[in-house]
């Protein structure tokens, strides 16, 4: 393994929601690696704009599109703008993720659609106009799911569905794609301290207990799941087909 580096020189990326957490240490860590570096953004242009900075100091070309993923129309325009300033794409990266924090009992249809929306539903139209880019040299896709998908969190049960569903359409793109050299995963987070707690009434409580109950005694970072994003685009990973890899520290064998 001695002089074993993760070269991704001439790769061209898209990370949804990647102007700040999880989805900008992807970004970041996807141009160290020497790649090309397009994300997606809907409403922190400022934090979109110095992403777009830590990409460029890397050496790499980075492009921040505004587009509102969640809505399927204005997804074939992204992948369009990326042909148009990279002339490919190797790496897709659904990361961008919202939800409605409430008992299932009183989300109502409008939580319910945006929340799946958002969360596994515009994984199924990026991949569709992703792949054609990534003709005929093949690519990465992952998507970012968390726990919630196979663990009953309070007041998660619409996000935790989404993440379900999304981890479900990975295990099916994986067995379609896979003939096309395009390798279909997933990364599951642990509980990483980011803006979307925020949302958590018991914010402070979640943390200590989570981290209580780590067998490695602390939080994952964004920078833990980006390093395992990396290794999955890297030639390493290229028997890992339709999997979830759990990053968490232990958290999820406590019980």
């Amino acid at each position: 393994m001695n002089g074993l580096v993760f070269d991704l020189k001439g790769k061209v990326a898209l990370v949804t929601g990647g102007s700040r957490g999880i989805g900008r240490a992807i970004a970041v860590r996807l141009a160290e690696a020497g790649a090309d570096v397009a994300i997606n953004y809907l409403r922190q242009r400022t934090a979109a704009e110095e992403t777009v900075a830590l990409i460029e100091t890397q050496g790499s070309r980075a492009l921040a599109i505004r587009a509102n993923v969640g809505e399927p129309e204005v997804i074939p325009a992204m992948i369009a703008e990326i042909a148009q300033k990279f002339g490919r794409l190797d790496i897709l990266i659904s990361n961008a993720a919202s939800g409605v924090l409430k008992p299932a009992l009183e989300l109502n249809e409008k939580h319910w659609h945006w929340t799946m929306d958002i969360n596994a539903g515009t994984l199924l139209p990026l991949s569709q106009h992703a792949v054609p880019l990534m003709r005929p040299q093949g690519g990465h896709i992952i998507a970012v799911s968390s726990l919630g998908s196979v663990r009953a969190i309070p007041n998660y049960a619409a996000v935790g569905a989404s993440k379900a569903a999304l981890e479900s359409l990975i295990r099916h793109l994986a067995v379609e794609l896979a003939s096309r050299g395009v390798n279909v995963n997933a990364v599951s987070a642990g509980v990483v301290d980011t803006d979307a707690l925020k949302h958590f009434p018991n914010r402070e409580l979640l943390l200590e207990a989570s981290r209580a109950k780590t067998p490695t005694g602390r939080l994952t970072t964004p920078e833990d799941v980006a390093d395992i994003v990396l290794f999955l685009c890297s030639p390493l990973a290229r028997q890992i087909q339709g999997q979830t890899i759990v990053v968490d520290g232990g958290y999820a064998i406590m019980g």
